[in-house]
């Protein structure tokens, strides 16, 4: 079990954005999240989880104190709200990263393998998220969220479901994603995203985490899906990211008026924290895109010497 209380916030950073850190809560959090049986030592289970909520609490306030400054910029007026949280498809952390327009145009096949294998090791799962944070939303945010879930099912039809198209992906590129393998930053991001799902105390940031997920990824998965295309991937086996490409720019609209504006009306306390989210997502995504291109780059640089 973890116990760390580091006593700078550089100490911090270089902590929680370790692989030792990293690691322990990402392999709490998939063994936590599995269905599972009553066993004879729940009670000891519950101990280890409750002290490893304290750490993942202490993870999130770490990012949270990274944003907030930026957060509270955040109009707490739904119109103002609005217009604020779709600029950060532009002005967001880690927006127009050249990682991805050297991905669609020059990266091998062995560097999208890589990256893939990242992204897929990090993968929390958007469906469970959308399910987890949805729990006693005000009905219409409730009703959005719904509507998002359905379309990650397929809606209905098991052919249709992102998760499974994601493991195509994995198949055509030959990759066995491991938590040992994947580099802290992308860990760090499927443990915030999990972090904030899972706690009621970060519901309204993982509404807006959710929710610039769906805002900033189209033009991302438009240029790993061209990648993909390029080295040979079928319609079939690059789906996924050629639906992303698409698909989120709706979800995304009816996100940001079904679910975000009705809930900042209501209460615009709300901003704040659905922006801390949303700069928590964006934030976790730059560092991944800052350690990929450092992986990727570095080692083109050492293949062409």
């Amino acid at each position: 079990m973890l116990d760390f209380r580091p006593a700078t916030a550089q100490t911090e950073t270089d902590l929680y954005f370790s692989d030792q850190f990293q690691q322990s809560l990402a392999t709490w959090n998939r063994k936590r999240l599995a269905p599972q049986f009553p066993d004879a030592d729940w009670m000891q289970s519950l101990k280890n989880d409750a002290q490893m909520q304290i750490i993942e609490g202490e993870f999130l306030e770490h990012l949270r104190s990274l944003v907030q400054e930026r957060a509270s910029l955040a109009p707490t007026k739904a119109d103002d709200f609005i217009d604020w949280f779709e600029g950060l498809r532009d002005t967001g952390p880690g927006q127009n990263d050249t990682l991805f327009p050297w991905l669609a145009e020059q990266a091998s096949r062995e560097d999208l393998r890589w990256f893939f294998e990242q992204e897929a090791a990090g993968e929390a799962g958007f469906d469970d998220l959308v399910a987890m944070t949805q729990i006693k939303l005000p009905n219409q945010a409730k009703l959005e969220l719904a509507r998002n879930y359905w379309d990650e099912m397929g809606c209905g039809n098991a052919k249709g479901m992102h998760g499974p198209m994601l493991q195509i992906v994995a198949e055509a590129l030959d990759v066995d994603p491991t938590i040992q393998s994947t580099v802290p930053e992308s860990l760090a991001l499927a443990n915030a995203m999990t972090g904030m799902a899972s706690s009621r105390r970060y519901a309204w940031h993982s509404v807006g985490a959710l929710g610039v997920i769906e805002l900033t990824a189209p033009g991302r998965s438009a240029l790993v899906a061209k990648g993909l295309r390029r080295i040979g991937l079928s319609n079939r086996q690059r789906r996924y990211f050629d639906l992303h490409a698409v698909l989120d720019v709706k979800h995304s609209e009816t996100w940001n008026r079904e679910a975000l504006r009705p809930l900042v009306e209501e209460d615009g306390r709300r901003a704040t924290a659905i922006a801390e989210g949303a700069l928590m997502r964006l934030l976790c995504g730059e560092r991944c895109f800052d350690r990929y291109r450092a992986e990727l780059w570095d080692n083109a640089t050492t293949l062409a010497a």
